[in-house]
């Protein structure tokens, strides 16, 4: 699929578009989203998202319109282990709710601009090595496995962590969340707030998730506007799913099991085309088995999980 260069300006229009709206329109001042508007919101997001899909099918044919619903599918499942760090995150630091939002808002521009980077170098390098997919691949194994028996990680982290440290080195930091500033002056002096703090540690989860999120999205499709399009429409709705989904959230204690047999699933699929690829072996797991691995996983762990946890309030009872 070859788009002429009037799409991607297009595109990267409507989104910039958006974001000023969104900020200084839709959420100019600090106010809370209600569940509602939040709800509206994710819908509006997943359902532009299929209408460009619609687009792609009109413009490229079904095989790519499959593609990017299969890549964005994956990209928004992958993407909910970043909400259980907002929480964490926010919970740590004390950002009222009313400044999230707007916190958010710099978090996801600065998870856009690294998404397009990784995208394009992911591609460049898949053009000249295609030997990397199996090295992906293997890379997603290990992550999924990893995921699959790694203990939850407490708060108390957060105190350790290498971003803290680094940035007292550099600047000292305000212990309170009064001010919705990322920097503030205290008797002449320039200190980081724990507004800066908050954001940094949600650009690095980012930065974490987009490695392991970009070679499984890669195995999808290779096609750099899919890619990225997709990529950068799951993002632009992961705010208002936040808040949507903020006070429930907790309750799907078994949606890292999932993401993490999806991560290891997404691995073998990429170990074993790009071999089949090499071997000439007439072998090949297709974007629809993938479409629907995600798809059953993720609704089993949430079924699961409010089962369980019904279960567990009737016992309380």
């Amino acid at each position: 699929m070859e788009v002429s260069i009037v799409y991607w300006i297009g595109f990267f229009a409507f989104i910039v578009v958006m974001l000023l709206l969104d900020l200084g329109v839709f959420h100019k001042g600090n106010e809370a989203p209600t569940i509602k508007s939040s709800l509206l919101w994710s819908a509006f997001w997943i359902v532009l998202a299929f209408c460009f899909a619609g687009w792609i099918w009109s413009y490229a044919g079904a095989s790519y319109s499959l593609d990017f619903i299969t890549a964005y599918l994956l990209e928004k499942s992958l993407s909910i282990d970043n909400l259980f760090i907002f929480i964490l995150v926010f919970g740590f630091f004390k950002i009222d709710v009313k400044y999230q939002h707007r916190l958010l808002f710099w978090g996801v521009f600065g998870a856009l601009v690294m998404r397009v980077i990784f995208i394009f170098a992911g591609v460049a390098l898949l053009d000249k090595f295609k030997w990397l997919m199996i090295i992906f691949g293997i890379f997603l194994i290990y992550t999924g496995i990893n995921m699959l028996f790694e203990k939850d990680g407490g708060t108390k982290s957060l105190n350790d962590s290498p971003i803290i440290k680094v940035i007292r080195k550099v600047i000292p930091i305000k212990e309170d969340a009064t001010e919705p500033h990322f920097l503030t002056r205290v008797d002449g002096k320039l200190m980081a707030t724990q507004f800066l703090v908050a954001l940094l540690f949600i650009e690095a989860s980012d930065l974490l998730f987009a490695v392991d999120s970009i070679p499984a999205v890669l195995s999808v499709s290779q096609n750099t506007f899919i890619v990225v399009t997709s990529n950068i429409f799951a993002i632009m709705g992961l705010r208002s799913l936040y808040f949507a989904l903020n006070g429930v959230l907790p309750l799907f204690r078994y949606i890292k099991y999932a993401l993490s047999v999806i991560l290891a699933f997404i691995g073998v699929k990429m170990v074993l085309n790009e071999s089949a690829h090499y071997f000439g072996w007439h072998f090949q797991i297709s974007n629809v088995v993938s479409l629907l691995v995600i798809v059953v996983l993720i609704t089993i762990a949430i079924v699961a999980s409010i089962i369980v946890d019904k279960a567990e309030q009737r016992k309380k009872m």
